[in-house]
C-alpha cells in the first residue's frame, strides 16, 4: 500500500503543530520530520514532541529527514543523528551518500563514503531503524548506475534507497530507475518540476503523465511504501492542499 504524507522541509515556517494539521486535514497519513527547523538534531524534546504529535492527530512517522552526508560529516555525528531518529520514533533515517556527484568522485572519496555507510548501518540496525539513501544530485546516488553500484558495495539489508524525479524527468526512464531500485525502495518524494528543478515549481497535476505510471510501479507489488509531497509552488499552504487532492485521487486510481 501507497501511504500519503508530507515532507516538513516543504514548510519550514510553519510551526510543528502547523505541519501535523495540514498534513491531517488533507486527508494524509505520514510525516517526515526535517532535522534542520522542525526536529533539530539532538532535540530530543522536540523529537517526542513531533511524535506526539503525529500519534494524536493519527500521522506516522514516516523517517528522520537528517543532513547526514556519509564520508563528509564527521562520524561521531550518527549518534546523535540515530538518537533522535530513535526518540522521534522514525523507522528509517534520510541520509545523503556523500557531497560529489559519482562522475567527479574519486576512488578514495567514494571508499569514504560507502564505508560511513555501512558504519551508520551497523549502528541502527540494532534500534530497528534503516539508513535510507535519498535519490539526489550531487552525491553518489546521482544516477541508476552509480546506485545501484553503492547499494552492491554496502551490502548491508538496512540500507535502502529513496525516490525522487529530476526536473522536467522522462517518463521511460523514471520507471526503469523506480523499477530498478525495487523492492527494497521504501519512499517517495512527490513533486512536479520544470527544466529548471527546484526553482521551477508546477502544480502536481502538470506532471500526470509521470506519476500515474510511477505509482503504478510502486505499488504494483502490494508492499507498503511512503510518498511523501515536498516543495510547492510558492510554498503555498493552499497549493499544497491541491497537490495533497491530486495525489489521493491518483492513489485511488492506481490502488483500483
Amino acid at each position: 500500500m501507497l501511504l500519503p504524507g508530507l515532507v516538513s522541509v516543504t514548510f519550514r515556517a510553519l510551526s510543528v503543530p502547523e505541519v501535523v494539521a495540514l498534513a491531517r486535514d488533507c486527508g494524509l497519513r505520514a510525516v517526515e520530520w526535517g532535522g534542520d527547523v522542525h526536529v533539530p538534531l539532538n532535540d530530543l524534546a522536540a523529537a517526542r514532541d513531533a511524535r506526539q504529535r503525529c500519534a494524536d492527530a493519527g500521522l506516522t512517522v514516516s523517517s528522520y529527514g537528517s543532513y547526514y552526508r556519509a564520508g563528509v560529516t564527521e562520524p561521531a555525528e550518527w549518534d546523535a543523528v540515530l538518537a533522535t531518529a530513535v526518540e522521534l520514533g522514525a523507522p528509517q533515517i534520510r541520509v545523503w551518500a556523500g557531497n560529489t556527484g559519482s562522475a567527479t568522485t574519486s576512488g578514495g572519496q567514494r571508499a569514504a563514503v560507502v564505508d560511513a555507510i555501512r558504519a551508520a548501518a551497523d549502528a541502527s540496525e540494532a534500534a530497528g531503524v534503516r539508513v535510507a539513501l535519498e535519490y539526489h544530485p550531487d552525491t553518489l546516488t546521482d544516477t541508476l548506475e552509480s546506485a545501484k553500484r553503492l547499494f552492491a558495495e554496502i551490502g548491508h539489508g538496512s540500507v535502502v534507497p529513496y525516490w525522487q524525479p529530476g526536473g522536467a524527468q522522462d517518463v521511460s526512464d523514471a520507471v526503469e530507475e523506480v523499477r530498478a531500485l525495487l523492492p527494497a525502495l521504501t519512499t517517495a518524494h512527490v513533486f512536479s518540476w520544470g527544466p529548471g528543478g527546484w526553482s521551477d515549481r508546477l502544480a502536481l497535476a502538470a506532471r500526470d503523465d509521470l506519476w500515474s505510471p510511477v505509482l503504478r510501479e510502486l505499488g504494483r507489488d502490494g508492499v507498503d511504501r511512503f510518498v511523501l509531497l515536498e516543495f510547492v509552488a510558492d510554498d503555498s499552504p493552499e497549493v499544497f492542499r491541491a497537490d495533497a487532492a491530486t495525489l489521493l485521487v491518483w492513489l485511488s486510481s492506481a490502488a483500483a
